[in-house]
């Protein structure tokens, strides 16, 4: 069954377009990943340190396996870097 993860960022002011141009490279990037159906990044209008990725995935072994790849563990230290907390993943099933 399919999921959506949704990953909130908030980055050190400053850093948004870092920040932005990162998440786009790591969208580039998912369109080769096996499962990977399709992501959305979203930047607040009130806050603009503030992002929310939502991407939607095959299924939940697909997406874990994405989570657990050397790929995605550089990339997110890479993103680490720009942010004021970690971010941290929610996946839900798609109904």
């Amino acid at each position: 069954m399919a999921i959506r993860v949704f990953i909130r960022f908030e980055t050190i002011p400053g850093n948004e377009s870092s920040l932005y141009q990162l998440l786009m490279e790591n969208r580039t990037r998912l369109l080769r990943v096996k499962g990977y159906i399709s992501g959305e990044t979203l930047q607040a209008l009130d806050d603009p340190t503030s992002f929310l990725i939502i991407s939607t995935w095959n299924s939940f072994e697909e997406w874990n396996a994405w989570v657990t790849s050397k790929e995605r563990k550089e990339m997110q230290t890479r993103i680490g870097h720009l942010l004021k907390t970690p971010s941290v993943p929610h996946a839900y099933l798609c109904g």
